[in-house]
């Protein structure tokens, strides 16, 4: 099969990964640059411009979009599918994950346990929005931020008012949380290809860190997850309508509590603390469905 890998840098570990699993089960692989493809359009004639020449005969396509480039990432993505190439994520269902709150409503329709969260057209009762979601401590996100940041852990009700009145003073979109203590600053990152869990690892912040991203000198181990946690993962990604995902998730007292359904989930982190060949997995989907 002829598969390309949509990624602004080939020397990233995710895309070396899936470059290395498609060679060694004899693909055609080739990294190309999103931004560098031209789009044409005409009828029944929609083509990529990539390089001096048009794309063509493309099996399937990996997206590995980033945040700052989702509308032009996801044209390209769209091109492809019109040209009828099978993709890894859907452009359709990139779009939707990368809004956060469109996200969240998309999976409290699916009944799928969250955090409380409120959302307001910079309301001026911000009183109300902290009691909303169960008083302090709370937590502060930027509806864009990426890898944590934007996230702010208000601890007491001054600093909650202080946080989200200079966020809305900036006009800039928030959405409040509640904290939930029990998750001690760590969360679970369970990676899903085709309706499966292929792996799941627990990632834990730094002393008097409540954020346990890994780019912001977290850890991580592998972890056996429950069946309830297992199920939620699965339930949250079929929710959003993705084939690769990585869902971010809490333990909590009520059960686990979803925090994010990533679209474009790094490679590194799940494959080093789990030892799994997970780019392997993506490259298998792809042989399942083309």
């Amino acid at each position: 099969m002829k598969i390309k890998i949509l990624s602004r840098n080939s020397h990233l570990y995710s895309t070396k990964r899936l470059v290395e699993a498609a060679t060694k089960r004899k693909h055609e692989v080739e990294v190309i640059d999103p931004l560098k493809c031209d789009i044409v359009i005409e009828k029944r004639k929609p083509n990529i411009y990539y390089k001096g020449g048009y794309i063509e005969g493309v099996d399937a396509v990996i997206p590995r979009i980033g945040a700052s480039v989702t509308f032009y990432g996801t044209a390209v993505v769209r091109q492809f599918e019109m040209m009828g190439a099978f993709t890894t994520t859907e452009s359709e269902s990139l779009v939707r994950s990368r809004d956060k709150l469109r996200s969240l409503q998309v999976l409290s329709r699916a009944k799928i346990g969250l955090p409380k969260t409120v959302f307001t057209n910079y309301s001026r009762d911000v009183s109300g929005v902290i009691k909303q979601v169960g008083g302090t401590p709370l937590v502060i996100k930027l509806l864009e931020g990426t890898q944590g940041v934007g996230v702010v852990l208000a601890e007491t009700n001054n600093a909650a008012e202080s946080v989200i009145e200079a966020f809305n003073g900036l006009q800039a979109r928030v959405i409040v949380q509640e904290f939930i203590e029990e998750a001690k600053g760590g969360d679970i990152r369970a990676f899903v290809v085709d309706g499966h869990v292929v792996g799941a690892m627990k990632r834990q912040g730094k002393e008097g860190e409540f954020r346990s991203n890994l780019h912001r000198g977290g850890s991580a181990e592998v972890v056996e997850l429950t069946d309830e946690e297992e199920i939620a993962a699965v339930k949250a990604t079929k929710a959003m309508g993705l084939g690769v995902a990585g869902v971010d998730m809490l333990q909590s007292a009520r059960g686990p509590l979803i925090l994010e359904v990533n679209s474009s989930p790094g490679l590194e982190g799940i494959e080093k603390a789990t030892g799994k060949d997970i780019a392997k997995s993506i490259i298998r989907y792809i042989e399942r469905n083309v």
